[in-house]
């Protein structure tokens, strides 16, 4: 086993793939004012907990999927297939797109390729009234705490919610609005994630998966040593 397949052994069969609820996709569709006969992409979709909330929030709407890793494609086609050809899920490049869209939705992977540059790839796909919903990860104090620097060491810079407006404003993106994720939606992320643990500790794991089963459960006890100072801030954004 490889340490990439000892990763994704890991997170197989959980509801979703980073923190979040369905009201912060509500809220944002709000937000957005994104209407009902309209076309959606939930980028990054994982294993697509997201887009079934976008498929049920918007009844008649075109929902898109797309993620990189094919068996979350595969959970994610599944999830939905009773939504029928309005939802379609395909494997690929979330930067990489063909459409124009009313609301572009990716929950906690905008920072895996950087903010400004993702933002700036999806500008030219959408609609006049288009608008983006992402989460990036923050600092909710200046300065971070220890157990926020902790918690996000070898993810890259983490800044405060003032840099990452005052970075949005200067690369001519309008924030409509944005909330803090903190708490609930860590969550409902890391419950299910620990009795996932719990099943492959009980397994004998060989090495490679070991790593993997502890890396995770030492991230499942970072958060839970300051749940307050870990946060996203999800945005809802339109071209200026």
């Amino acid at each position: 086993m490889t340490p990439s397949q000892a990763f994704f052994t890991v997170h197989r069969d959980l509801h979703r793939e980073g923190p979040g609820l369905a009201d912060d996709v509500h809220w944002a569709l709000k937000v957005a004012e994104t209407g009902d006969d309209v076309r959606i992409l939930d980028a990054a979709c994982g294993p697509g907990a997201d887009t079934l909330v976008l498929a049920e929030a918007r009844t008649i709407a075109r929902i898109d999927a797309i993620d990189i890793t094919p068996h979350f494609v595969a959970e994610a086609r599944a999830r939905t297939a009773s939504f029928g050809a309005r939802v379609t899920a395909w494997e690929g490049d979330y930067t990489l797109l063909e459409h124009r869209y009313d609301l572009i939705w990716c929950a906690g992977a905008v920072y895996m390729k950087g903010m400004i540059p993702v933002l700036d790839a999806w500008r030219d796909h959408l609609t006049p009234d288009g608008a983006i919903a992402f989460s990036e990860p923050v600092f909710v104090t200046a300065p971070p705490s220890p157990a926020a620097e902790a918690f996000w060491d070898g993810e890259g810079d983490i800044c405060d919610l003032n840099n990452l407006t005052e970075t949005l404003a200067r690369a001519d993106w309008n924030i409509l609005d944005h909330r803090l994720l903190i708490g609930d939606p860590w969550e409902a992320y890391y419950t299910p994630m620990e009795a996932r643990l719990e099943k492959l500790q009980s397994e004998a794991p060989e090495p490679p998966l070991q790593k993997a089963i502890d890396d995770a459960t030492r991230e499942v006890a970072l958060w839970k040593a300051a749940p307050d100072q870990i946060a996203y801030a999800l945005f809802v954004v339109r071209p200026a």
